[in-house]
């Protein structure tokens, strides 16, 4: 309890005192990159008085152009942790709700956070089509394709919207297994235990290679590399429901 009220604090005096000056900044330069760096900076030593560490993997399967890094979801730990040992700036689809809080709604649209309101398909749709555009331009997305965390840590199937972005912007995909942070931060909860976590980036899928009509095979082919790197108690319940890749891929 004592870790989670110090990162809590810590937290609460950055965005309050600090962010709003990045914001400022970032205005001004006409790039938000002072601003994710610093940003970034702050997730790794909260991570540091939560007692929480985390092991990267296969930085190498990482292309140098502008990809969809898709990862599993078992918590809310995952968009910091994946974000923050991302070697490069990445943009989040992000639920519309978090763009209500004062000060971070700011940094995030400056930062090119894409809102999605996941109760509406046609909005849903525009937020993807709006990802897209950003992919295009040279900007890397950082998603969760289950849509939503898992509630006791196992994979879940993966939804379409990823891979037709993906098949849209011609970007390719790197598959992310993220081990361990439904241990530290449970759903429903907002204690932080302390422990470890691993980030394990797979070889990257080339979405060019795939058609809107091929996007179930593009979804199963990175469903499989997620679930290759999860521990066995992180593995899918249940065989995903998506079509499987054919032979030649």
């Amino acid at each position: 309890m004592i870790r989670t009220l110090a990162v809590a604090l810590f937290i609460a005096l950055a965005v309050i005192l600090g962010l709003p000056w990045l914001i400022l900044w970032s205005l001004v330069a006409g790039n938000p990159e002072v601003m994710y760096g610093t940003a970034m900076k702050a997730i790794r030593f909260s991570n540091r008085l939560a007692g929480i560490r985390i092991r990267v993997e296969g930085l190498e399967n990482i292309p140098p152009r502008a990809c969809i890094f898709a990862a599993n979801h078992a918590s809310n730990l995952d968009p910091p942790a994946l974000a923050c040992m991302t070697p490069r700036r990445v943009s989040f689809l992000t639920k519309r709700e978090l763009f209500r809080i004062p000060i971070l709604a700011t940094a995030m649209r400056v930062a090119q956070f894409v809102p999605v309101d996941r109760a509406s398909r046609e909005a849903a749709t525009a937020s993807v089509d709006a990802a897209a555009r950003c992919l295009k331009e040279g900007l890397s997305f950082a998603i969760f394709p289950e849509g939503t965390r898992s509630p006791d840590g196992r994979m879940r199937p993966f939804k379409k919207g990823t891979f037709v972005m993906a098949i849209q912007a011609g970007a390719p995909i790197v598959p992310v297994s993220i081990v361990g942070t439904q241990d530290l931060m449970q759903k429903g909860k907002w204690t932080l235990r302390p422990g470890s976590v691993a980030i394990r980036f797979g070889p990257a899928v080339d979405a060019s290679e795939y058609t809107l009509d091929r996007r179930l095979e593009l979804l199963a082919r990175v469903e499989c590399v997620v679930a290759s790197g999860l521990p066995a108690d992180q593995q899918p319940a249940q065989p995903s429901p998506a079509a499987s890749p054919s032979p030649a891929e």
